[in-house]
Parts: C-alpha cells; structure tokens; sequence
C-alpha cells in the first residue's frame, strides 16, 4: 500500500513539474531542434516546435546556461575546421543564433568559466588532436590558450594510441578545470587563472589501466563531503574519486581513486561492442548510462543505477533501467528529479521516462519520438546531445 501511494504521488507530482517543459536535441546531422513536451498525469507527448541551424556540419555536445538564457553547441567536424555557436534562447525554447567562432574541429565538449561571473571564457576539448582550448567571451574575441597533450606509450586498449580528452568539467568552486582523458587513463587538472582565462596544469588523477575516462560528476555531502566520480568509457565502470583541496591559494586540487564498479550487475558484463557514455548524479543516486547492450530488448539499452552512501559518498550497484532508447549517448535529468530525457544516438530517439526522487528507481516511459534520421550503429550519426531548458 505504501509502495502504491508513492508512485501515485510521484506520479501525481509530475503532472505540474513537466507541463510546457522545454527540451534542446543536437543531432549530428547538422540541426540543433526544441522540443515540448506535455503530460497528463503519467503519459505525456514530445513535439518539435523549431529548429535551428548554424552548429556546423557535426554538432556533438549542448551547454545550457539558464540564468543568460544561453545555449552553446559544440560542432565536431572531423574535416579540419569547426564552430562553437552561441543562441540565445527564447520563453518557448526558439534558438536565435547570438555569436560564433571558428575551431579547429573535432570539439566533443565545452564549458564556461572564468571571469568576474563566472562566464568570461569557454574550455573545449578536442578528442583526436589531443587538445584543450580556450577561447574568450564572448565568442569572436580570438583564442586564449591551446593544450596538447602527449604520452609516451600506448595504453591496452587499441583506442588508447594517443590521449583522447573527452569533456571539460569545472570543480565545483569554478577555480580547478578537469579533463577526463580517455587515451592516457588520465583525469587531467587545471587550475584557473580567473581574470585571464589561463589554465596551469596540476598533478593528474590516474585511472586504471584500459579504463578510458569519459566523462565526470561531482557530489557532496549535507557534511560537506565532495567526491568525484568518472564514467569510463572502455572499461564500462564508473569510479568514486577522494578529492583533496589544497591549503593555499597558489596550490592544486588532487584526486585519488577509491571505487571502481562495473557498470553491469555483479558477475554480469557487457558484450563486444558495449561502450559506457554519459553519467549524471541526483541526489544520493548515480546513473550510468551504456550503449549497445539491448539488455531490455531490440534497440533498448540499459543504464546503471548506484546508491550513494549519505556520508562517505561511497557507491553500490542498485539495479539496471530500461533508457527506452539505443546507444544512449546523452541523457540529462530535470531540475525537480522526477523524468529522465535519454537521447539514443542510433535511435534518434528521445524517450522521458519517470523517476521517484525518494528511491532513485526509473518507471515507465512517458514520452517518446524520434528526432531526426535514425543513426547507424558503431557511427557518428544520429541524436547527440539533449539538455532541460529550465
């Protein structure tokens, strides 16, 4: 009974959270498209309400900032040259191009930092030149810093022959840039000279052999304990890093690893061709999202889900969700945590599935619609990023 008056009252509760919700899906095709979505009681319905051009020929990642009202899209042209593009973005979710920049290509992720508001510079990383680069606010004012990155072997994996960094995440002080690199096994850190965008390099954190660190999450404790916790792409796990800051101004933030579970059930792994892809952290859960295991059927992948002890931030495997979609690359959770937007990559499909906040558990599919041409399996093509407008 207590059981069925909880879903009721989660489901209850999603009605007036997710009316008129605003979403944001890049696809690699090139458009950039708003979607709206509108529920009544469980069920609900996604529609595309417009679309934008302008992200270059390979759009890969979305940032949204609410408190501007701004998006950032990040092109991933493999052809030697690429954008960053800015929209403003509009009460009903229309984007409205607002600035741009040249790249040179290749761009899987950006963040805003620096500056008196926190939104004086933009990090990218570029997974094949082994590069980060910064560029100053806003857009069209020039490059600030180039990072190349180099190692001296190869790592295990056969995708391991050069460093690869695959996101840029700010610590949650905005003074420590984080890059997870994927080549070099590698949480790359930076920290931030906030008046001139410059980044200094610190002492990395170093994964296990063969894991290939994606892309990252932070947590903290109603105590004040912070943690770390990477997505690895290759060796399908997740790990929990300690995170120490230093004593001084001039110093660096240091990481060392204290978990790494798979993102499988125990005695369970993934098959040939499984990659992990995107993580998010809500509340005392972890979620994990994987590609290409169909272990809820045709085209319908899992994602992992973790408790997170209260005190230590310590995570436990809790179970396996259907993310209603193939190749998860992206998915984002909304502000009050009662839906899931998963983007399957091959699937160009967006599926909004319920959560309960109280349990971390993923319910029934509420939405669902294909955004785009369908994507074809192991590519770069299909759905690539979805972000919550709110």
């Amino acid at each position: 009974m207590v059981h069925l008056l909880s879903n009721l009252l989660v489901g209850l509760a999603l009605a007036p959270s997710a009316l008129g919700a605003t979403l944001l899906v890049s696809h690699f095709s090139g458009p950039v498209y708003t979607l709206s979505l509108t529920t009544s009681g469980t069920t609900g319905k996604l529609s595309i309400t417009s679309q934008a051009s302008g992200c270059g020929t390979t759009p890969a990642w979305l940032e949204y900032y609410n408190d501007t009202k701004t998006a950032y899209c990040f092109d991933e042209s493999w052809t030697g040259s690429g954008v960053i593009t800015q929209y403003n973005v509009g009460s009903d979710g229309r984007l409205t191009q607002s600035g741009q920049t040249r790249t040179s290509g290749n761009t899987v992720h950006g963040k805003v930092y620096g500056g008196s508001d926190g939104k004086g510079f933009i990090a990218t990383a570029q997974y094949s030149p082994s590069t980060i680069t910064t560029y100053k606010l806003p857009l069209g004012q020039g490059q600030v810093q180039l990072e190349k990155f180099t190692m001296s072997q190869r790592g295990p994996n056969s995708r391991q022959d050069v460093p690869h960094p695959h996101e840029t995440q700010l610590d949650p002080t905005g003074k420590f840039m984080l890059v997870p690199d994927l080549g070099a096994d590698l949480i790359r850190i930076f920290k931030i000279d906030a008046s001139t965008g410059r980044l200094t390099a610190c002492p990395a954190g170093q994964a296990s052999p063969g894991d290939g660190p994606r892309h990252a999450q932070w947590w903290k404790s109603a105590d004040g304990v912070l943690r770390l916790y990477t997505l690895n792409e290759l060796g399908n796990s997740v790990s929990s890093w300690n995170v120490v800051y230093p004593t001084d101004s001039n110093g660096c933030l240091a990481l060392s690893r204290a978990q790494t579970l798979s993102t499988y059930a125990p005695g369970k792994k993934g098959g040939p061709t499984t990659k992990a892809a995107e993580i998010r952290v809500a509340g005392n859960f972890l979620y994990a999202s994987n590609r290409a295991d169909q272990t809820f059927g045709s085209n319908q992948d899992s994602v992992a889900i973790y408790t997170i002890d209260s005190q230590t931030g310590a995570i436990a495997w809790k179970e396996a969700a259907n993310s209603y979609s193939y190749y998860p690359r992206t998915f984002d959770i909304n502000k009050d945590g009662t839906l899931v937007a998963f983007g399957g990559q091959t699937s160009s499909n967006v599926a909004i599935v319920s959560r309960d906040p109280a349990t971390g558990k993923l319910g029934n599919l509420v939405a669902n619609l294909q955004v785009g041409n369908k994507g074809r399996a192991g590519e770069e093509d299909g759905l690539s990023a979805i972000v919550w407008v709110e």
